[in-house]
């Protein structure tokens, strides 16, 4: 492991083995007191003899259920993998693939959402190999808190039939958190704190119970694997949370202005 502050002094950059390799790190820091944030993580590239750009291949082995071998190799495919054995039996699949080390971050999730839950899944690093170009990241956008308020139940009850929630009723939640996930691309400001107004004919105690699912919850290294680049993993004794590097939704969209992600109108 190597680990060297920045030139701006700004933070400390830490190279390892793979994402569980420095999550071990962040969990050690973090049971000792640490309070830190952290970006996604990033895979270190290689200059090969001609000078071309090389990065790290993995070996990845997924074993499932035969039916849902179609879908595992789909997902493999959107994410740069490139299949190099199947072995088909009556009920089980055992397929290899190449696959570039950027691809398998977030990976895991896919395959056990597109399984059930059923598939054995590992991966080991191969060779250094010729950069496969761009690859597809997170396709779905996520929920940010528009508010530094706890989190009410009124307002997840709506929320929720938008997508898959990361917080329950009574969390904490500020301003540039991530509270939920949506099925479509893009971001979504909500206000995680928004109740029901009443009026004279109807009462709080009147109204019916509002029925939540569980939120969400993720382990430090699915955390580092879901963000995208502008967002960090908020690392603290009690909590792993998830945040845009940009709190504002006014420096967001300046900051995308900035940089030609949003169409000026004029």
């Amino acid at each position: 492991m190597r680990i060297e502050e920045l030139e701006d002094k700004t933070g400390i950059e830490v190279a390892g083995r793979g994402i569980l390799h420095l999550s071990v790190l962040m969990e050690q820091m973090r049971r000792e007191g640490y309070e830190f944030q952290v970006g996604r993580p990033r895979v270190l590239y290689k200059t090969g003899k001609d000078g071309e750009k090389l990065e790290p291949i993995e070996q990845a082995v997924v074993e499932c259920a035969s039916e849902y071998a179609g879908k595992v190799i789909e997902v493999f495919g959107n994410a740069g993998g490139l299949m190099v054995s199947m072995d088909a039996g009556t009920t089980q699949t055992h397929l290899e693939f190449k696959i570039p080390t950027r691809g398998i971050m977030g990976l895991k999730n896919r395959i056990l959402n597109v399984t059930h839950g059923e598939a054995v899944f590992y991966h080991t690093f191969l060779e250094y190999g010729p950069f496969a170009g761009d690859i597809g990241g997170r396709s779905n956008g996520v929920m940010v808190s528009m508010t530094t308020e706890p989190a009410v139940a009124y307002a997840l009850g709506t929320l929720q039939e938008r997508g898959a929630l990361f917080v329950g009723p009574g969390d904490e939640c500020y301003e540039g958190m991530l509270v939920g996930e949506r099925p479509q691309s893009g971001d979504m400001v909500v206000n995680v704190a928004k109740t029901k107004n009443l009026g004279n004919q109807r009462s709080s105690t009147a109204d019916i119970a509002v029925q939540l699912t569980p939120p969400r919850t993720f382990t430090l290294e699915e955390a580092l694997e879901y963000i995208m680049d502008d967002e960090l993993v908020e690392i603290t004794p009690k909590n792993i949370r998830m945040r845009k590097r940009l709190l504002t939704e006014v420096e967001r969209r300046k900051w995308n202005v900035q940089h030609g992600l949003v169409a000026k109108l004029g």
